[in-house]
């Protein structure tokens, strides 16, 4: 597997993709490479060093019922996976973003014994970040996807810990950006790469916190299908992320896993 410091992934922004997806990941000092949809797909697809699902393009996807929402399009798997253990962070990188106005949320799947022959649309996902409208109004305050961004020069970092209490095993993991500064129109930037999760814990969460994409998004969602520039958006100051509650790791037990 391709790992490399941070200072090296410091000298690398230059050969980056340019805007709309994650480029690489970091856990601790090592670098992992993601997929790039400005090189050539047969020098990535299948390496030994590929942890990301393949992403075809920096266009986003516009319908919740695109059967591709939950990786990105082709979405193909990669051989390798990202060891981290439960409780420490996993760093999603991205040379620079854009947009300003949209929640931001990451998601774990589990894959049972491997992520590979795993369709990503099948499994079930659950939330375990998520960040919104900090303060201000809808069109004009301040979000967390306009607070991550760096103007200058350096790459966007997002920084998320894996649940304490996660019980080991290989998952994926699903970063998306949702930006809705057309009206009506939202456009969706999701990427997902395979986790190799070591630690102690037991739990997994319950199943109303479990979904899937497509699935778990509403074409009527008012949070989604929306017009941020109305007079009542001007005037409001809250806006609920879609996709139901976070998990924060301290879920039952699961009834099935027997000796924990």
């Amino acid at each position: 597997m391709l790992a490399l410091s941070l200072a090296v992934l410091a000298s690398l922004a230059g050969s980056a993709v340019a805007h709309g997806g994650l480029a690489n990941y970091t856990v601790g000092d090592t670098w992992y490479r993601g997929y790039d949809p400005d090189e050539d797909p047969a020098e990535q697809l299948g390496q030994a060093w590929m942890i990301q699902r393949q992403w075809a393009s920096i266009n986003p996807i516009f319908d919740v019922l695109d059967p591709f929402l939950a990786c990105n399009n082709p979405g193909t798997p990669p051989p390798s996976y990202i060891p981290i253990r439960a409780g420490d962070n996993i760093t999603a990188v991205y040379w620079y973003w854009l947009h300003p106005v949209g929640p931001m949320t990451v998601w774990l799947a589990a894959c049972g014994d491997s992520c590979i022959n795993v369709d990503p649309a099948t499994v079930q996902w659950f939330k375990i970040w998520e960040a919104g409208l900090l303060s201000g109004n809808v069109p004009e305050g301040m979000w967390y996807q306009k607070q991550f961004q760096n103007w200058d020069g350096s790459p966007d970092l997002w920084p998320v810990t894996i649940p304490l209490n996660l019980k080991p095993g290989l998952y994926m993991i699903r970063h998306e950006i949702l930006s809705i500064h057309i009206e009506n129109k939202p456009q969706f930037y999701p990427e997902c790469a395979h986790l190799n999760v070591s630690g102690t814990g037991h739990d997994y969460p319950p199943e109303d916190h479990l979904k899937t994409f497509p699935g778990a998004y509403s074409p009527f969602d008012p949070s989604i299908n929306i017009d941020i520039y109305t007079d009542e958006m001007k005037n409001t100051t809250t806006y609920e992320i879609p996709g139901g509650p976070i998990w924060d790791g301290f879920a039952i037990r699961d009834k099935y896993c027997l000796g924990c």
